[in-house]
């Protein structure tokens, strides 16, 4: 800490109960009463450096001679500041730090303590001191601290505005260049790091953080620590760094702000016993200081405000505000994070999906198309490619609402008109696969046991099944939740799939083989290199038929499962067209046969027509 000693002469005074008077041995001539503390002084040594005093002893002292009485109750400091004054007056020792410069400069101030009044007086040593700390970071940020407690003087002499542009200025330089003695408190560094230290700094320039400075100035009052914010980003801090300092600000104050944190600094603790309103109304103004660009805080920090600004019931606008930034970048949102719990008067579900509704309304309002959000049916090509720079954040909010969607599905309370709100916000094409949507739908139905046949017809509706993996298809095909008419789809469309891949596969093998016939009736050589080709590509076709095979044999099996279950389902595989094993996965000899098997096929009967 710098200080300075002024003066030669040793302690002349002492304190008596609410009494402070000097020893010398003369008796006191003038009594100067600073709040509950009389001093009992001499004029002499006080008039020689005070203006002030010396005009008001002037006016009160009596021609008799006798003790005048001075009130000064409103000097800068109290009366703790009035005693280094009275020191400094009689010569003593007066120790001046970055804690007392402050109230020093402005009670030196307000007594008229100029060169008029003798040579190096406390206004001309106090700002020179002043100065002097202003080129150090930790006593500057001191000297603000004290600020406080003299502001209205502080303000009118610029100290104030000093200590804060000088603040700004370092905050905003490498500290390492300087010699400014910061304790990176909130720097993770590197604990194998042998490199040497120098009052707390890292010799390595590389392992300087751009955090260093926000534990410093979170220890300020808001009134300063805004201003200091300001000042910081007008000289062109980095809009994350910003950001960060203002979330790492507001968990000191804030207890809600940590639950459920990464945070494990044991250093960064809350401060207690602050009131509700003092905390909603400290939430409120940081967030308007938050800069509004995406990515800047994280939607960890964003979400996390939301949900403590809904617990201290914040003002709306506020929460609107949250709410479309966390809209913003709502693709870079974790799921865990989405689950805020609704704090509303009349709690209906366990979590706040209106919430979750207005946020996805906005990032959609940013990231979808025009085009296709005009006719959602239909995307044309031309359109897709438009929207490719927006397609990957729409896949990963899909992947993040049907996530969503099957965590609140067990809730009881959640009607089905949010439940389908909420899932077709997200267009069909944002979804490659609808595993996510049919597990939260399956996830529903399994809580919500009482909907009717339509209800859960229409919830059906909202999942493509075209688009289930094969995995999600054999669940699909031997789940009773779902309604008879979704599983028929599932098994006609996996079927349908089947035949495709099979038809594609044959396609291909003939191709390859009137290649090669082609080939041989031009008298063309057959290379090493072709018949190698060949035999490699007629290898992968068999391992592929034995595939597809035993994925026929699957769901030939689940669906002997189903007849066991349900009698009346014993007709789907005739009337769809399921044929045995044999059959469907047999290679095609020639095209005679496959004439004679088309024909066969055509004049066998169902059984219950034959029946």
């Amino acid at each position: 800490m710098a200080f300075m000693k002024l003066g030669s002469k040793s302690e002349p005074f002492r304190r008596d109960g609410q009494t402070w008077l000097c020893t010398t041995g003369l008796p006191s001539d003038v009594t100067i009463e600073v709040g509950e503390i009389s001093f009992l002084l001499h004029k002499f040594p006080l008039l020689s450096r005070s203006g002030l005093l010396k005009k008001l002893i002037a006016e009160s002292s009596k021609d008799d001679g006798s003790s005048c009485v001075l009130q000064l109750h409103d000097v800068p400091g109290g009366a703790k500041t009035f005693e280094d004054i009275t020191r400094f007056c009689y010569g003593v020792k007066l120790e001046i730090t970055s804690l007392n410069v402050v109230s020093l400069r402005c009670a030196a101030e307000y007594l008229q303590m100029t060169e008029n009044y003798g040579e190096g007086n406390l206004v001309a040593q106090t700002e020179a001191f002043l100065n002097e700390i202003f080129s150090n970071w930790p006593d500057s940020i001191k000297a603000l601290e004290t600020c406080e407690e003299v502001q209205p003087f502080a303000e009118d002499l610029h100290i104030v505005s000093r200590c804060i542009d000088s603040l700004a200025m370092k905050a905003c330089s490498d500290p390492s260049l300087f010699n400014w003695p910061v304790v990176g408190r909130n720097c993770k560094q590197n604990k194998s790091d042998d490199s040497a230290l120098w009052n707390g700094i890292s010799s390595d320039k590389s392992s300087q953080c751009d955090d260093w400075w926000f534990y410093d100035v979170s220890l300020l009052s808001l009134p300063l620590y805004k201003r200091l914010i300001i000042a910081i980003e007008s000289k062109g801090m980095k809009s994350e760094a910003v950001a960060a300092s203002l979330i790492y600000y507001l968990r000191w104050f804030l207890p809600l702000m940590n639950r459920q944190s990464s945070f494990t600094d044991t250093s960064h603790a809350t401060i207690p016993n602050t009131s509700e309103a003092d905390q909603r109304a400290l939430l409120e103004e940081i967030v308007e200081l938050i800069p509004n660009k995406r990515g800047v805080t994280s939607s960890k920090d964003l979400l996390r405000l939301l949900r403590t600004a809904m617990i201290l019931s914040a003002s709306p606008s506020c929460r609107e505000n949250l709410e479309k930034r966390v809209g913003a970048q709502l693709d870079q949102a974790a799921l865990v994070d989405l689950l805020i719990p609704n704090t509303g008067y009349s709690v209906e579900t366990l979590y706040d999906i209106d919430c979750i509704q207005r946020i996805l309304d906005h990032f959609m309002s940013i990231y979808q198309p025009a085009s296709v959000s005009a006719s959602p049916c239909l995307i044309e090509e031309g359109a897709l490619i438009a929207g490719a720079d927006a397609l990957t954040p729409m896949t990963m909010v899909a992947n993040l609402v049907d996530g969503y969607l099957a965590e609140v599905a067990s809730d009881s309370n959640l009607n089905l008109i949010k439940f389908q709100a909420l899932a077709v916000a997200i267009p069909d094409y944002a979804r490659p696969l609808d595993d996510g949507i049919y597990h939260a739908i399956d996830v529903y139905l399994k809580v919500h046991q009482w909907l009717t046949d339509s209800e859960r017809e229409q919830l059906c509706r909202l999942m493509n099944c075209q688009k289930l993996s094969l995995e999600a298809s054999t669940h699909a095909a031997q789940n009773e939740r779902l309604p008879l008419r979704v599983i028929v789809q599932v098994l006609f469309f996996e079927q349908l799939r089947l035949r495709t891949s099979i038809s594609g596969w044959f396609f291909v093998s003939d191709n390859l083989e009137n290649r090669q016939n082609h080939s041989g009736n031009l008298g063309l050589p057959n290379s090493d290199t072709t018949q190698r080709d060949t035999a490699e590509g007629n290898e992968n076709l068999r391992e592929r038929l034995l595939e597809l095979e035993k994925e026929c044999s699957s769901i030939r099996n689940d669906l002997q499962k189903l007849t066991k279950t349900k009698k009346s389902w014993s007709i789907f595989p005739k009337r769809f067209g399921f044929r045995k094993k044999s059959d469907c996965c047999k290679p095609k000899e020639s095209n005679s046969n496959e004439t004679k098997t088309s024909s066969s096929t055509t004049n066998v009967k169902p059984d219950h027509e034959n029946g």
